[in-house]
Parts: structure tokens; sequence; C-alpha cells
């Protein structure tokens, strides 16, 4: 997935953070991605189908009473960001380093905002997803990537580059 500068944090991590600071000032030098093993991916597949499983789709409007509330599904239910937000504290739990599990903000296909939770490994950028049980690449996703929580800095975000904004050639 070909990211590009540091741009602007969502309101709704923004607001995480400040209740959850220590999860969002992990910087890191090590920018490798995950190499996972068989163990390992069996975990990823468990941890996401649990989730998707065990925590009922409700709005933030529903369970706050107001819009962009990042929060844990406490209360068994959540929208998309509370499934990413459990998915990623229990893949770290699992061992799955902090710097490979990237919120992702992504536009669908009915240009409606929604978040997933990207996976960085050695065999490309896996997206886990409340609204599909399969494991997929990003690339095969119906999804417009637009920013991701930036590798080397849980606070800090960056922007996805599509294929407008990559170069096709240099000029001399």
């Amino acid at each position: 997935m070909p990211t590009g500068g540091i741009t602007s944090q969502p309101i709704g991590h923004y607001e995480f953070c400040q209740l959850h600071r220590v999860e969002c000032s992990i910087k890191s030098s090590n920018t490798a991605p995950a190499d996972l093993t068989q163990h390992g991916w069996a975990s990823v597949q468990k941890i996401n189908l649990q989730v998707n499983e065990t925590v009922a789709p409700v709005t933030d409007q529903e369970l706050y009473g107001r819009d962009e509330v990042w929060a844990y599904p406490t209360h068994g239910a959540g929208d998309c960001e509370d499934y990413v937000l459990e998915k990623r504290r229990l893949l770290i739990k699992a061992g799955i380093p902090v710097t490979d599990l990237l919120i992702t903000v992504v536009r669908k296909p009915n240009g409606e905002g929604h978040a997933v939770l990207t996976l960085r490994t050695t065999g490309g950028d896996y997206v886990l997803d409340n609204l599909n049980n399969a494991i997929t690449l990003w690339y095969a996703t119906p999804y417009t990537f637009l920013k991701r929580q930036a590798s080397f800095d849980t606070g800090r975000w960056v922007k996805i580059e599509n294929s407008t904004d990559l170069p096709v050639a240099a000029l001399k």
C-alpha cells in the first residue's frame, strides 16, 4: 500500500488518544512488516472472526447519542472503528507488533466513510473488515483508501497514495 506524507488525524482518533495516550504515543524506527508464521495467521483469522461475530453493529448515534466516538466495544456493540480497535487490541496481545496493525480510513463504493484494520506483512498489506470475514489484500477490496496510522508513530497519520498520485516517469 503506497503511502505519502503526514496528513490529518481523524477527530475520533484524536479524542480516543486523549483517553488512551499510551496507545497513541508508540514510536518505532523498525518499520519492516511482520513475517507471520502459520500459527500467526491462524491467530489473525481467529481474532478477526471472533470480533466480527461477537460485536453487534450499532452506530455511535445509537450507542452514545453523538457522531464519531472511537471506543472499545465494551458493551458488545459498536461501529467500524470500534471493531478495528478491538481487533487491534487482541492482535497486539497475541504478539503482532503494533507497527503492523494500522487503523485505516477508506471510502466505500457508495461514498460512505469506513474504517478497517490494515495488517502489514512481508506478503503484503491485508485488510481486516467488520463487513467481511475474509482477510483480503488491500487492493482486492472495493474501497478507496484515504489514510492510515503511520507505522513509525501510532499518533500520526499518512496519506494513502492512489494511482493518480503516483509518479509514472521522472523528467531529467
